[in-house]
């Protein structure tokens, strides 16, 4: 499984990649495993001030549906319009299948959230 350390994760598997005075937040490849074939993505609106850890996306596969989490407080400044074709997220969930963007209120809300070793740590402590 893959887990680049160039990000910041959260329990709930989302994954956090800074950028400039945004943060890109997409699901983990262990998270996309879990659901199965994504068939449909619901994205926050662009604008919405979100607290961390609140629901604001969902993710629908064909087993299931997932809230998405945001790992930092802050506003969504950008959606992906690509995931009109949702499989990306299973194709590429580091990559062309992140879901928003946000414009964090505090970036040093970031040191809060696990590195990749503290990500791989808390999902051998789920198994």
């Amino acid at each position: 499984m893959d887990i680049p350390k160039d990000r910041f994760y959260t329990k709930t598997h989302e994954w956090a990649l800074p950028e400039g005075d945004t943060v890109l937040v997409g699901i983990t490849d262990y998270a996309q495993d879990a659901l199965g074939d994504v068939v449909y993505v619901e994205l926050p609106e662009v604008g919405r001030a979100v607290e961390q850890g609140e629901a604001v996306a969902v993710v629908e596969s064909v087993k299931t549906a997932s809230d998405i989490y945001a790992p930092v407080a802050g506003e969504v400044v950008e959606v992906n319009p690509a995931l009109e074709n949702p499989e990306l997220i299973n194709q590429d969930p580091y990559g062309e299948g992140w879901i928003f963007r946000l414009k964090p209120r505090n970036m040093a809300d970031l040191d809060g959230l696990l590195d990749a070793g503290g990500y791989q740590a808390a999902l051998e402590a789920e198994a």
